[in-house]
């Protein structure tokens, strides 16, 4: 794999971290367009209301390919920062590149004064929750749901960034 840098979103990438978050968890997880409609709010949210004072977002790119990406917004209270739309194409996973994503993302928080990072995800993305505990996050809550069309576990994590 070519050298991987990682950079600020810019045009073109919204249209393509909500295509292929849908793509591929539709794929993998037979997630409907719900989930791409999700996918798309949390986007233009972040699009029409980022602080660039504290929120910052990453697209991991090789040449012209498009490999990844995490964002850091805030949380619901004060120091505390979220993770969003951390995501990897398929080929690049296995390859140290979310970990790198991951690692990135964590020091911007602390970086910027963060106590704490909190993130909601689904049990059945087993990579990522390894490497969410690996990397100091504690499961603070469990609950089954159904969204985007099928029965999930949601999951809380949060890592004191202190």
């Amino acid at each position: 794999m070519q050298d991987i840098a990682l950079r600020d979103i810019k045009i073109g990438d919204a249209g393509w971290l909500i295509q292929r978050h849908a793509e591929c968890y539709a794929a993998a997880e037979q997630f409907d367009a719900s989930f791409e409609l999700l996918v798309a709010d949390i986007v233009v949210d972040f699009l029409r209301n980022r602080d660039l004072t504290c929120e910052r977002a990453w697209i991991a790119e090789a040449g012209d390919a498009r490999l990844g990406s995490i964002f850091c917004v805030r949380g619901a209270r004060p120091r505390q920062a979220k993770l969003r739309l951390f995501f990897l194409e398929p080929t690049a996973r296995g390859r140290g590149l979310g970990r790198r994503l991951l690692e990135t993302c964590l020091a911007y928080a602390r970086d910027k004064g963060y106590a704490q990072m909190t993130l909601s995800t689904h049990a059945s993305h087993t990579a990522a929750c390894a490497l969410y505990a690996k990397s100091g996050f504690t499961l603070e809550a469990r609950r089954p749901v159904r969204a985007f069309g099928v029965d999930l576990e949601e999951q809380d994590w949060v890592l004191s960034l202190r």
